[in-house]
């Protein structure tokens, strides 16, 4: 009776062993599905800073360029 009680508790062992190795991959590759996640929202979010850097300089580069004209136009009106 006693082998009989040791071997199931062996074997509840083995299967709470299994369990939480189980539980400890899933863990792990969630852990990592969200990193790749925020990864990607990083490397979006830089992209878009970039977008918006890009686009910033344009518009400020075309608000010089319509001061430089309208200097000139008054330079060369007499003013």
């Amino acid at each position: 009776m006693t082998t009989a009680m040791a071997q199931m508790l062996d074997s509840m062992e083995h299967a709470m062993k299994l369990q939480n190795q189980a539980r400890t991959q899933r863990r792990a590759q969630k852990a990592e599905e969200e990193k790749k996640a925020f990864q990607e929202k990083l490397t979006r979010a830089a992209a878009n800073d970039l977008e918006l850097n890009g686009m910033a300089t344009r518009v400020k580069g075309a608000e010089d360029a319509v001061q430089r004209d309208q200097l000139m136009g008054l330079m060369m009106a007499g003013f």
